[in-house]
């Protein structure tokens, strides 16, 4: 059985594209993926990224230059997070993401990494509790796909 995840309607059609291409990357190289996850701060990141090794990367979509332009949450995101990217789709001109953060390129059907950031050192609490967190967004999530009627 296949289960399907709606989008929230958060999201215009080309950010769902670019989310979708930048989880099958990161689920390609070893990261579990959870969209749309809220951190400890409130903020909610557009993608978070768990490797096996426990290193947590945050991908913030941008859909166009104007997306960008209106964002100034991103750089609190660098607190809870061993990388920072930006992912775009290839109409965005990649010179408006600044130099210090990754770099993907996406479109629905996957990604490519075109710079990656310098890494963060994530204190071993803060790494803690955002694993812990991950892993209890993304259990409640199975819960509620398999049983949308609980509580």
């Amino acid at each position: 059985m296949r289960l399907l995840i709606k989008p929230d309607g958060r999201q215009s059609d080309t950010a769902l594209n670019v989310q979708r291409g930048v989880c099958r990357l990161l689920r390609a190289s070893g990261f579990a993926t959870l969209p749309e996850f809220t951190l400890a701060s409130g903020r909610r990141a557009d993608i978070i990224g768990l490797s096996d090794a426990g290193q947590i990367w945050i991908v913030e979509i941008k859909s166009s230059v104007e997306d960008y332009r209106c964002d100034t949450k991103w750089p609190e995101y660098r607190d809870y997070c061993d990388r920072l990217f930006f992912a775009i789709p290839p109409a965005v001109p990649p010179e408006i993401i600044p130099d210090d953060c990754g770099l993907m390129i996406a479109d629905s059907w996957g990604a490519d990494i075109l710079r990656h950031p310098e890494a963060l050192v994530l204190h071993a609490s803060r790494r803690k509790a955002v694993t812990l967190a991950f892993a209890r967004a993304a259990a409640l999530r199975l819960h509620g796909l398999h049983d949308p009627l609980a509580e």
